[in-house]
């Protein structure tokens, strides 16, 4: 049995055969890293086996040093070790993002990380592969999550932007995967302006650029005059960290529009509860639908379920008939993530 050589101990999901943690989130001597986000990524691993751009994201965020030993794993590239072979698959949930696929006794489970199947351009799309075991995140596993199409959200703001020419639009995302993914879906709606960014966007972007992923022209906003607000940034979008709303950064804009891209922006309490007043439903991990729709592509044996809404989901599933478990882990604040 597959429970038998992969379960969860302190660290993170131990993989017995390769004495490896998936996403640990303590130091450990072999970790297998799904994606960039800090609630995954973490540095100070003697080995840390990933896709190339994670590593590269890694390196940004903690430093070239963040690991002893760095292998790169890309899609469709095998490693074997021993008895074991170890795959990456797209995962769709930022740059470089993975499920991790281990191949053992022959058996496959598969650990999808963070993942999401609506349209994002910045990513390779996820990619199904069938499997004996697979772990799912349930984020946003309620049967209240459904979230729209991408490009009809960008629609929405756009049309808020034209009733409010004279004002600034600051839009809250985050620096890894949201705030890329919020600049392409504005061009391929056909907005060719500069856009503004917040200096903590800057490193990723120009990564992205460096992938492959088209950004358009981006600026860091102006200093601010004396006296006010730059007038010349009306009308204008403005890109930066949620925490950059309020902050004496956000002082600069004129009478700004607070614009927030995440999936959690479906929830009205908390659009209000950050004075948020275009609530872009945007987000990186997939909704109910989309998590019931994956495990039907899939189709596994068993289904261990981590991270978020684990209660409804397994309550559905076994409905279904499926074999469905808790996979209890700990660490996973989510520092980014949670922003959906």
């Amino acid at each position: 049995m597959i429970s038998e050589w992969a379960y969860p101990r302190p660290e993170g999901l131990y993989i017995a055969p390769l004495d490896a943690y998936i996403d640990p989130v303590r130091p450990v001597a072999r970790a297998l890293i799904t994606h960039g986000h800090a609630d995954h990524a973490r540095a100070g691993h003697g080995q840390v086996i990933a896709t190339s751009q994670t590593l590269d994201i890694m390196g940004l965020r903690y430093g070239t040093d963040f690991t002893e030993n760095a292998i790169a794993l890309d899609y469709g590239q095998m490693r074997s070790e021993g008895a074991v072979q170890i795959t990456m698959a797209s995962a769709g949930h930022v740059l470089g993002s993975a499920q991790i696929v281990i191949d053992y006794q022959g058996k496959r489970l598969i650990a999808a990380g963070d993942y999401k199947r609506k349209y994002d351009p910045t990513v390779t799309p996820f990619e199904v592969v069938p499997c004996d075991v697979f772990i799912t995140e349930a984020t946003f596993g309620l049967p209240v999550f459904t979230h729209p199409d991408p490009m009809a959200e960008i629609e929405k703001l756009q049309n808020t932007r034209a009733l409010f020419p004279h004002r600034s639009c600051f839009i809250g995302a985050y620096a890894l995967g949201k705030a890329q993914r919020v600049i392409s879906l504005l061009r391929l709606s056909g907005y060719d302006a500069p856009i503004y960014i917040h200096g903590a966007l800057r490193a990723l972007c120009d990564y992205y650029e460096t992938q492959a992923v088209a950004l358009g022209t981006l600026l860091p906003l102006p200093e601010k005059p004396r006296g006010g607000a730059n007038k010349e940034l009306a009308g204008q979008i403005i890109i930066g960290p949620p925490s950059a709303i309020g902050s004496p950064w956000a002082n600069r804009l004129p009478d700004p529009i607070i614009c927030f891209a995440s999936g959690w922006m479906q929830v009205k309490a908390r659009a209000r509860q950050r004075s948020v007043e275009v609530p872009l439903i945007l987000s990186d991990h997939a909704d109910w639908t989309d998590i019931l729709q994956t495990i039907e592509d899939v189709n596994p044996s068993e289904v261990w379920v981590t991270h978020g809404n684990e209660e409804a989901l397994l309550y559905h599933l076994a409905k279904q008939g499926r074999d469905a478990k808790a996979l209890a882990m700990v660490g996973f604040e989510r520092a980014e993530g949670d922003e959906g």
